[in-house]
C-alpha cells in the first residue's frame, strides 16, 4: 500500500533517499571505485547501472504520486554523470529537475546531491562544505548547502548530509559524527543569528538515531527559538518501524530536521517513511521484511536500496 498522499497545488514535498551506491560504470583513477566497474567485484555492468537509475526514478515518482517532490536529497551518488543520466535518461526527464552535488573527499567517491523543481525553488547558490574533523586525517562526504527562493519570496536553506558510518565500530566512530553535527549546527546558527525566522531543512543519512548524541547536539540551539525540530524523533508518530535494518533491527538513520519557522508550515499528516511493498523483500519465516537492496554483499539482488526514503509535506 502506498502511504504517500496526493499532493495539492500548494503542497511542498521534501524527500530524502540513500540510493545505495549509485555509481556509473567508468573508472575514476582518483577514487576507489574499482568494485563498481564491469570487471570489479560487483560486476557493475551497464545494464545493472541503468536498472538502478530506473528504479531510483521509480521511487521518486512513486513518492510524488500526482506530482514529484519539490526537493529530493540524495546520498551515495557518485558524480555529475550519474545525476545527468538519472534526470535525462529515465522518466524523471518529464519533471525538468535541476541538481547540485558535492565534491567531497570520500575515498570511494560518493557524494550528496539535491534535485529540485526550478519553478517551485529558485536556485540562488550552493556550496560543498568540508567537515572540520578533530581527526585531521579523516576523509568523508562534504555537507551540501543549497539556498534558494520560494514562490512566496522567502528564502529556504537546505543541508543534505551523509554522516560518517559506523563500520569501524559505533563508539569508535561517534566522535566523527559529533564533529559533523557540530559543523551543521554552526552553519544553522549563522543563518538564525541573521534571521531568527530562517527557513532551514537539514536532511540526510546521519548513521545515528534521533536519540544519539550527534543528533541531539545538532538540534539543540542556544535558545528554544534556535532549536531545530527533528520530524522523526518520536517513533510513535511514524508509520513504519524505521528506515534501515541491520542484523534484524530497524532504526531511524534517515531523518529530516527543520527550523522552528519552517516547522510552522508542516502539514499535520507528516512526516512519513515510504515503505510500499515493492521496496521490501519477501517475508522470512517470522513474517519479517527488510529493504529490497541492490546487493547483499557481492550478490546482486536487483533491488532498490538498503534504506527506505523519508518525506514530509509543507504548505506553501
Amino acid at each position: 500500500m502506498l502511504i504517500a498522499g496526493r499532493l495539492n497545488a500548494n503542497d511542498f514535498r521534501i524527500m530524502f533517499y540513500n540510493v545505495e551506491n549509485l555509481f556509473d560504470t567508468y573508472n575514476d583513477p582518483k577514487k576507489n571505485d574499482d568494485e563498481f566497474l564491469p570487471d570489479g567485484a560487483m560486476r557493475w555492468t551497464y545494464n545493472r547501472y541503468y536498472s538502478h537509475l530506473r528504479r531510483t526514478a521509480q521511487v521518486i515518482n512513486a513518492i510524488g504520486e500526482w506530482g514529484t517532490p519539490v526537493l529530493c536529497g540524495l546520498c551515495e551518488v557518485e558524480n555529475d554523470t550519474v545525476l545527468t543520466h538519472l534526470l535525462n535518461r529515465t522518466p524523471l526527464r518529464e519533471q525538468h529537475y535541476r541538481y547540485c552535488i558535492t565534491t567531497g573527499s570520500d575515498v570511494r567517491g560518493i557524494n550528496n546531491a539535491l534535485i529540485y523543481q526550478r519553478d517551485r525553488f529558485k536556485y540562488l547558490g550552493h556550496r560543498s562544505a568540508k567537515i572540520p574533523f578533530t581527526n585531521k586525517h579523516k576523509l568523508s562526504r562534504d555537507i551540501l548547502h543549497v539556498w534558494g527562493e520560494l514562490t512566496t519570496g522567502e528564502r529556504l536553506d537546505v543541508f543534505v548530509c551523509h554522516f560518517p558510518s559506523r563500520s569501524a565500530g559505533e563508539k569508535e566512530t561517534q566522535p566523527d559524527r559529533i564533529d559533523a553535527a557540530r559543523f551543521v549546527r554552526r552553519m544553522c546558527d549563522t543563518l538564525l543569528l541573521d534571521n531568527a525566522d530562517a527557513n532551514i531543512v537539514v536532511m540526510g543519512d546521519f548513521n545515528d538515531t534521533p536519540t544519539d548524541r550527534s543528533i541531539l547536539v545538532m538540534t539543540k540551539g542556544s535558545t528554544d527559538s534556535f532549536d531545530l525540530v527533528n520530524l522523526f524523533a518520536d517513533p510513535k508518530k511514524l508509520n513504519f518501524y524505521g528506515s534501515h535494518k541491520f542484523q534484524g533491527e530497524w532504526s531511524q538513520l534517515d531523518q529530516i530536521i527543520v527550523s522552528r519557522h519552517w516547522h510552522s508550515y508542516l502539514k499535520k499528516d507528516s512526516p512519513h517513511i515510504f515503505a510500499p511493498d515493492f521496496l521490501l523483500g519477501k517475508k522470512n519465516s517470522r513474517g519479517e521484511q527488510s529493504p529490497l537492496r541492490s546487493y547483499a554483499g557481492t550478490f546482486y539482488q536487483g533491488g532498490y536500496s538498503d534504506h527506505l526514503p523519508v518525506f514530509a509535506d509543507f504548505e506553501q
